[in-house]
């Protein structure tokens, strides 16, 4: 009789409820994301942001547990069921834990992971919910109600010899004999305190607490001040990196701070890297907006911002090195600008002024040839075109640049791109300078090609170590001994300074003055 009363209850007990809501990527790349949830009645929402995405989330989940019911105490724990590795011995067979692991009332709670991805309402016992840190107690069931009388009693020797009756145990396990849930004991009223309590403020910052007893206390409110910006930041659904680069400075200092006071080397160092994350980011940001360091405290602002547009800008330089119809600088020259006029489409609209600020000996024979090539195509004849005027622009093909059956093109940048691409290119082709010099066209082909080539601070190279000049002298379309020349001329325009030809390769920097058409290498 004793084993059947306890095979009955077990089988009165029911596996807790748990179902789980989560945030997922809605596709690669992009800041969309879709937040699912396990009840087989709701619809997967896909939102612009993880941060409007955890909001939904976690409203969704209210929603579920203002609805549900409370939690049940014949119910066993739905972690259980799962084998979590509170059930499951983690050095031996996937067996039974100990009796006495499960205890307390039924519960409902939730539990998340750190990083906000999914959330979890689950139905088990208070000392299971207790196994997880991150748990947060909904509700709590009622004390199971005692066994009634003439049930089932437990046989005498169940549990081996007489004594003292067993612990309540979890609702994962039944006795012969039920006994109802312990009723906690009130606490008393606390004693008021003679003395005031300390301050014991703390907080995490980079995995490290901050002791609530650092001194002094402006450092300690400063690094947990920075903790939780540290945190705030990561919510935000677009980064900025000058805000990002203030935050890395004022660590580097507040944990240069904290190394003195405690003497650790390894909070030093954490501070050197604070620091050279500080001017990663602040570089990037520079970068991105078109700034780049001059001097001590000074930027300059660029006519192309940011490295997209600096590597469209040598895409199409290379494009016209690689596909000039005809040989000599005033036909690169001149191709170089049709080509940005007309680069994705492979039509647009010229004047005669745009031809005649050219530095161009004989353009309408120049222009002739470049038709009778077929690489351009105009409707009436090169003396038109010469007299054309911004009211009435002549229309031109380069069938070389239309796009293909796909829509392809040798390009991809966009519409708004093409004429800051076009407009950079004639503002350093027709510099007030070079033209007062009266350069040709193998200067200003020179000066696009140093303009393209340099560091953020004007360097020639990559790194400042120069520029190859069998590169150059490609580019420009002249003959080797013809390249000095050409440099000389630049210097006198005030384009270039502390120019040398050393070594194969052109060493020297870009003037302040022209430093804002630079396109800096990666």
């Amino acid at each position: 009789m004793t084993v059947e009363g306890t095979v009955s209850g077990l089988e009165e007990r029911v596996v807790g409820r748990a179902w789980m809501v989560r945030l997922d990527p809605a596709d690669r790349g992009g800041a969309a994301v879709r937040v699912s949830c396990g009840r087989p009645a709701c619809d997967p929402q896909v939102l612009p942001s993880a941060a409007v995405g955890r909001t939904a989330a976690v409203a969704h989940l209210a929603t579920h547990l203002r609805a549900a019911p409370g939690p049940r105490p014949q119910a066993s724990c739905a972690c259980r069921a799962e084998e979590c590795h509170t059930h499951v011995r983690a050095d031996g067979p996937r067996d039974r834990a100990p009796a006495l692991r499960c205890g307390g009332p039924v519960v409902l709670a939730v539990i998340n992971d750190r990083q906000g991805r999914w959330w979890q309402a689950l139905e088990c016992c208070a000392r299971c919910a207790a196994a997880h840190p991150s748990a947060k107690i909904v509700a709590t069931a009622p004390a199971a109600p005692a066994r009634a009388a003439g049930g089932p009693a437990p046989a005498a020797g169940a549990r081996g010899a007489a004594g003292p009756p067993p612990a309540p145990v979890g609702p994962h396990f039944s006795h012969a004999a039920s006994s109802p849930a312990p009723v906690p004991v009130p606490r008393a009223a606390p004693v008021p305190r003679t003395k005031p309590r300390r301050n014991r403020r703390t907080g995490k910052i980079a995995q490290r607490f901050v002791p609530h007893d650092l001194h002094p206390i402006a450092l300690r409110d400063e690094l947990i001040e920075l903790g939780n910006l540290f945190r705030a930041y990561q919510e935000r659904p677009e980064p900025d990196l000058e805000q990002l680069a203030e935050l890395h400075s004022r660590k580097a200092k507040a944990f240069r701070t904290w190394a003195e006071v405690t003497g650790e080397t390894e909070l030093r160092l954490d501070a050197d890297r604070a620091e050279q994350a500080a001017a990663a980011a602040l570089l990037q940001h520079q970068q991105r907006t078109g700034q780049s360091p001059v001097g001590e405290g000074e930027v300059t602002n660029r006519l192309l911002p940011g490295l997209t547009q600096w590597e469209h800008a040598r895409t199409v330089l290379a494009h016209v090195a690689e596909h000039t119809p005809l040989p000599g600088p005033e036909a690169r020259l001149m191709a170089v600008m049709l080509t940005l006029r007309s680069a994705l489409t492979g039509t647009g609209n010229l004047v005669g002024q745009d031809v005649r600020g050219l530095p161009l000996t004989e353009p309408e024979e120049l222009i002739g040839r470049l038709v009778d090539s077929g690489w351009l195509s105009i409707p009436g004849t090169a003396d038109d075109l010469l007299e054309s005027r911004p009211e009435s622009p002549t229309p031109i093909t380069i069938p070389s640049l239309m796009p293909d059956e796909d829509g392809q093109g040798p390009f991809d940048f966009g519409r708004k791109t093409r004429p800051k691409l076009s407009g950079w290119a004639q503002r350093v082709v027709g510099d007030k300078k070079l033209r007062k010099k009266k350069t040709g066209a193998a200067t200003r082909l020179l000066a696009l090609a140093l303009a393209v080539r340099t560091t953020t601070d004007g360097r020639l190279g990559a790194e400042g170590e120069g520029v190859d000049l069998s590169v150059l002298t490609s580019w420009c379309a002249v003959e080797p001994d013809e390249l000095e020349p050409l440099v000389e001329q630049l210097t006198v325009a005030d384009w270039l300074e502390e120019a040398a030809v050393t070594d194969g390769r052109l060493t020297g920097r870009l003037t302040e003055r022209v430093l804002q058409v630079s396109c800096p290498l990666p």
